[in-house]
């Protein structure tokens, strides 16, 4: 098998979400670190597996791929007998799973990622929250999460009965907002509340949190 290689900073949500990817398909790979605050993601060798100079890249064997959700759809194809099918292969399941990505991809994450900046990452950097912008990005999530809520009273898992990208592609945001107030918009919701606490109690899930803490 060749050698997996995942370059990428460990509070990076789309690294985060690669190497849960890589976890849940109980694949061995090796985590290249990139200090993105020495600048490291705009040197030429990690442009050269980045053009756009973001982290995570993802490496396997001579394949080079970018961009965390193509990455994580790359591994479920190429090694889709590893580990659990977090897309189907049967057309009806898939179908529904591959809805879900997009809605975590277009409605989710448009507030979610800029709600983790905000409360999360400008802190982090000594920036001043814009309390503005925080009330109407959690306004805009709480009308995606009130449909989370009644999709998720019918499912256990977003795309259906299994566990799958779907639900996986939300995990990083997850992580970083449930330390913060916008918590509520989740647990308001007891459906979504319980979908959240199941996915981030995962085993792949606590060994990307590891990464954090190492």
């Amino acid at each position: 098998m060749a050698v997996l290689k995942l370059h990428g900073g460990v509070l990076s949500t789309a690294t985060m979400r690669a190497a849960a990817c890589l976890y849940e398909k109980d694949l061995e790979f090796t985590f290249i670190p990139v200090d993105m605050s020495k600048g490291e993601h705009k040197n030429e060798s990690f442009i050269s597996l980045n053009p756009f100079g973001q982290v995570p890249a993802f490496q396997d064997g001579d394949l080079t791929l970018f961009e965390s959700r193509a990455i994580t759809k790359y591994i479920c194809h190429a090694y889709a007998k590893k580990g659990p099918e977090l897309i189907p292969a049967e057309p009806k399941k898939m179908g529904p799973v591959l809805v879900w990505i997009e809605v975590e991809a277009l409605q989710f994450d448009s507030a979610a990622s800029k709600l983790v900046w905000e409360l999360v990452f400008k802190p982090m950097f000594g920036m001043t929250t814009d309390s503005a912008a925080v009330a109407e990005l959690q306004e805009k999530l709480a009308k995606v999460l009130d449909i989370y809520e009644a999709r998720l009273s019918n499912a256990k898992y977003l795309g259906g009965a299994e566990f799958s990208l779907a639900d996986l592609h939300h995990l990083p945001s997850l992580q970083y907002l449930m330390s913060t107030p916008a918590k509520e918009v989740f647990s308001s919701r007891p459906h979504v509340a319980a979908w959240c606490a199941h996915i981030m109690a995962r085993p792949a899930w606590a060994k990307v949190i590891a990464m954090q803490k190492r």
